[in-house]
């Protein structure tokens, strides 16, 4: 399975407070759980986004379903691809 994460903005028309927020998570576990991906960690950001939301998929095209079934939700998001670090060397060719 792959690392991602996503820089979430929320929809302040469709999400207008902490409990309704609370509720969608709980909604938004089930579908990723329906998608056989899984939600590691949330976190709420001060500054230009609102949540930074890491989860791990199996390959880019269901990250991208992950990220469509939770933008359904009045959230915005930026997902990217995250690879640990010790595994650059591996990604890097020696010329």
């Amino acid at each position: 399975m792959g690392t991602y994460m996503a820089l979430v903005d929320a929809d302040e028309a469709r999400v207008q407070n902490a409990q309704e927020f609370a509720t969608i998570w709980g909604d938004i576990r089930n579908d990723l759980e329906e998608l056989d991906a899984r939600l590691l960690d949330a976190y709420a950001v001060l500054g230009e986004h609102d949540f930074l939301v890491l989860f791990e998929a199996e390959g880019r095209e269901r990250a991208f379903q992950t990220s469509v079934a939770i933008e359904r939700y009045g959230l915005d998001m930026q997902t990217m691809e995250l690879i640990p670090v010790d595994r650059l060397g591996e990604l890097v060719d020696d010329f």
